[in-house]
């Protein structure tokens, strides 16, 4: 899973990304606030188009003003990221707090400073919510192999398979497998004799097979 740094777009292309965004998000939220407010404050039997009326006027202001927040966070981002040469939650609170002062400009420095204190608090919390989610959703580190296959009816570990006998090397049965059907393969074609390598004492068994098959016997009568 991407990190909220990671798995945005490139610089330049973010910032018109978030203007989008953030047009769109002010927009709809604006548009069912100023509806529900129009109904709420229109008389009745005329609350449907009180509402419609509201949404007309103020929903497209609320938009810009979302766009122009967004616009200017992502500058700001964006020269975070190419001051500092790399991605980390420091520059979204760096440009949350100059956004928030450089849009109370006009109102005197206590007011701008105390709106990017209030914007630098508030991108710090959702950062932080961000990676908190991070942490909680990204999977586990993955176990070993050992811890992973549980003990069969209380075994203790290290113990050897089924079927095979303490002490005993492991056969490779894949490499036992390719040889005997290899030798099969071999024998098929030629007619000639099959070799079964047995266990690894060392004895060998050969098995002849003849594909000379008797002929069938008849029952008619002589």
């Amino acid at each position: 899973m991407g990190t909220p740094e990671t798995s945005r777009e490139p610089c330049p292309d973010r910032i018109l990304d978030d203007i989008g965004g953030a047009f769109g998000m002010g927009a709809v939220g604006g548009s069912a606030f100023h509806f529900l407010k129009g109904i709420y404050n229109s008389p009745k039997g005329e609350r449907f188009i009180g509402g419609s009326q509201a949404v007309r006027m103020n929903a497209p202001r609320v938009g810009g003003s979302f766009a122009v927040w967004g616009g200017l966070f992502s500058t700001f981002d964006c020269t975070m990221v190419y001051l500092r040469q790399k991605e980390d939650p420091w520059n979204s609170i760096v440009a949350g707090a100059a956004t928030g002062g450089f849009l109370q400009m006009r109102q005197g420095l206590g007011a701008a400073s105390r709106s990017a204190a209030f914007g630098g608090v508030l991108l710090a919390l959702i950062e932080g919510a961000g990676i908190m989610l991070n942490k909680l959703t990204s999977p586990p580190p993955g176990l070993p192999m050992e811890e992973q296959l549980p003990n069969v009816a209380g075994m203790p570990p290290g113990y050897p398979p089924m079927g095979q006998i303490p002490g005993q090397a492991q056969v490779n049965a894949e490499s036992s497998g390719s040889s005997t059907s290899s030798s099969s393969w071999f024998g098929g074609l030629f007619g000639g004799e099959k070799e079964e390598t047995g266990p690894s004492d060392g004895s060998k068994t050969k098995v002849l097979e003849s594909f000379d098959a008797p002929a069938p016997p008849s029952f008619e009568y002589k």
